[in-house]
């Protein structure tokens, strides 16, 4: 022990002299401590930094032990108090720092992934809509230069191309409609005005006005309300929803098909359920059906007979949301001929 009348020449020379002593007691704990925490580096940060912790306190407590001979006198046991106060302290800090840290972690790692997700739709939103977009903007430019140039001259001529003209911008202007909703949607800026709103009435006026769309391709529409569910919604939105199912399903049933609207009660939900006849979606599909900008395989054939209309792909991914919105649940299931949107809401009161 060093005695407390040595000079500081003599302490100087009396530390060099343990100082080999200390490094050859003090390096294998540390060399051990390394390999512990390269061996727990693939497990959870709380391992890691209770090994750092301890791995320091460790290697002091070896060092003070053989240089003193392992004689445990006032000295040495007030060294291994304090050790041992060290890692009360700093263990339960570097345990709650390890569990910060990972939870952090997790979060930017899952907010990474959330943000490549979400790049990624937005840049399959944008090649989907720019090919919508630029089809019938195509065909307005063509019909106007051919009006323009009088290549077409017979008024029955000018009327058919100044309605595929009007059918072609309002077609425009959906999609334009489709894209202003699901960017609020998304953003979170979708403000709703609730009250009190009867489903069968919102399916009474969205079936008015699908009706001649279904007739016009020769699909019947058939509503069965069994009760007459109230919820609290908006109704624009409400609508929006329904319509975005029904016109879906009238596109995708071929002629001569029926699609299917029913209203009924479960529990404390309000469900509605649009049935189509459209064969029947593959399962590897029907998981992504709601998701933005994506259609299925056969909506991405055009028919045969080029009049038929092929959605943008934001429908579904609107009516989610809006459902959503309304705390209410969207799925789809094959069904029959075809395939089944269910929707849940919950009842008023």
């Amino acid at each position: 022990m060093i005695d407390p009348s040595e000079s500081l020449g003599q302490m100087l020379t009396h530390a060099l002299d343990i100082l080999p002593v200390a490094l050859a007691l003090v390096l294998p704990v540390v060399a051990l401590g390394t390999g512990l925490l390269y061996w727990v580096r693939r497990g959870s940060l709380s391992t890691t930094m209770t090994v750092l912790v301890l791995v320091p306190v460790l290697a002091t407590m070896t060092g003070v032990l053989g240089v003193s001979g392992f004689m445990f006198n006032a000295t040495l046991t007030t060294m291994a108090l304090v050790c041992l106060l060290v890692v009360l302290v700093t263990l339960p800090v570097a345990l709650l720092l390890g569990h910060a840290i990972a939870r952090r972690s997790v979060w930017e790692r899952e907010a990474r992934e959330r943000e490549r997700a979400a790049e990624a739709s937005r840049r399959e939103l944008v090649a989907w809509i720019s090919h919508d977009l630029r089809t019938p903007l195509a065909g307005i430019r063509a019909m106007a230069e051919a009006l323009a140039d009088g290549v077409v001259s017979s008024p029955q001529e000018v009327a058919g191309y100044a309605n595929r003209i009007s059918g072609e911008s309002r077609r425009l202007s959906g999609m334009v409609d489709d894209l202003f909703e699901l960017s609020r949607i998304t953003a979170g800026a979708l403000q709703l005005t609730m009250s009190q709103v009867a489903l069968q009435d919102v399916v009474s006026d969205v079936l008015s006005a699908q009706v001649p769309v279904a007739q016009r391709k020769r699909v019947r529409v058939l509503a069965n309300a069994g009760t007459a569910p109230v919820v609290l919604g908006s109704d624009p939105e409400l609508a929006r929803v329904v319509r975005n199912l029904v016109s879906n399903a009238i596109r995708h049933t071929p002629p001569d098909g029926t699609v299917a609207v029913q209203l009924g009660v479960d529990g404390a939900d309000a469900v509605l359920a649009v049935d189509d006849a459209c064969g029947g979606i593959p399962d590897g599909e029907l998981t992504r059906v709601f998701d933005v900008a994506f259609r299925g395989s056969a909506a991405r054939t055009p028919s045969s007979s080029g009049d038929e209309q092929v959605g943008g792909g934001l429908g579904l991914a609107i009516a989610k949301g809006l459902v959503e919105a309304h705390r209410g649940r969207i799925d789809a299931h094959n069904h029959g001929p075809g395939c089944r949107f269910e929707v849940r809401l919950p009842l008023a009161g």
